[in-house]
């Protein structure tokens, strides 16, 4: 049986001093870490003292970004040398607004992700369609198109580990969400691309999660699902109590 996983994005939001409070406010309240995993990924500036309020409690800290590179002229970016460097657990690659704004592309998502294990850094693919590719019929096509590039090159082991999140681009941020029948047949489909490209025991093994409009009112809901085994979270992770009933949901799940 899979363990959920349940990762707060706070994408660029909160000073370092109030993630560092955040985490320490929470950590008495978590529920044990044998029955789900809680991931926190915050900006970079903030890492090292997250991973130092996390130390010795259950959640995780997680990037939003990295370079595929571990050193060079690569100003103002940071290496996965660099993350493990401080401790940091998880990263996210590829999420919808980095390939929008930041022309981030599906070479640049396996590059980073091939990056990520080489330094053990566990990577939270992102993939997801656009409100005209879900209208036109394309988004199992798509997203088969986005997870077979990001994991292109990868070993079993390593595909075993990947954390692959669907997140529908017109539903991040908005408000709307997809249905749980809607979430749970693209995540269903993308554990078929995994049995069809890669084996049953790495279908099987890897996790997905659904983001976009995640909050307490639906996750429980969403987690019901047979192929959906957590969220990435934004909004709802920024507040104590909705992040804290997230995870509850997710241990209970």
């Amino acid at each position: 049986m899979r363990k959920p996983i349940i990762a707060g994005n706070w994408k660029m939001n909160k000073l370092a001093g109030e993630g560092a409070r955040f985490l320490m406010d929470i950590r008495e309240k978590l529920p044990d870490g044998e029955r789900v995993d809680t991931v926190v990924c915050g900006p970079f500036i903030h890492l090292p003292l997250l991973t130092e309020a996390a130390r010795d409690f259950p959640v995780a800290i997680g990037a939003q970004n990295m370079h595929y590179e571990d050193s060079g002229a690569y100003t103002g970016e940071v290496s996965p040398e660099m993350l493990k460097d401080i401790l940091v657990d998880y990263v996210i690659i590829g999420h919808s607004e980095r390939r929008e704004y930041f022309n981030e592309t599906d070479e640049s998502v396996n590059q980073k992700t091939k990056a990520a294990f080489n330094h053990d850094l566990t990577p939270i693919v992102c993939v997801g369609e656009t409100l005209e590719q879900r209208e036109s019929n394309e988004t199992f096509t798509f997203v088969e198109k986005q997870v077979k590039a990001a994991l292109e090159g990868l070993n079993e082991e390593q595909l075993k580990q990947v954390v692959i999140a669907y997140e529908p681009i017109w539903a991040i941020g908005t408000g709307k969400t997809a249905t749980s029948e809607e979430a749970n047949d693209v995540c269903a489909h993308i554990r078929q691309v995994l049995k069809d490209t890669y084996s049953e025991e790495v279908s099987e093994a890897v996790r997905i999660q659904y983001g976009g409009s995640v909050k307490p009112a639906n996750i429980e809901e969403l987690l019901n699902m047979s192929d959906i085994d957590g969220a990435l979270v934004g909004g709802a992770s920024l507040e104590q109590d909705s992040f804290l009933k997230l995870v509850e949901a997710g241990a209970n799940a």
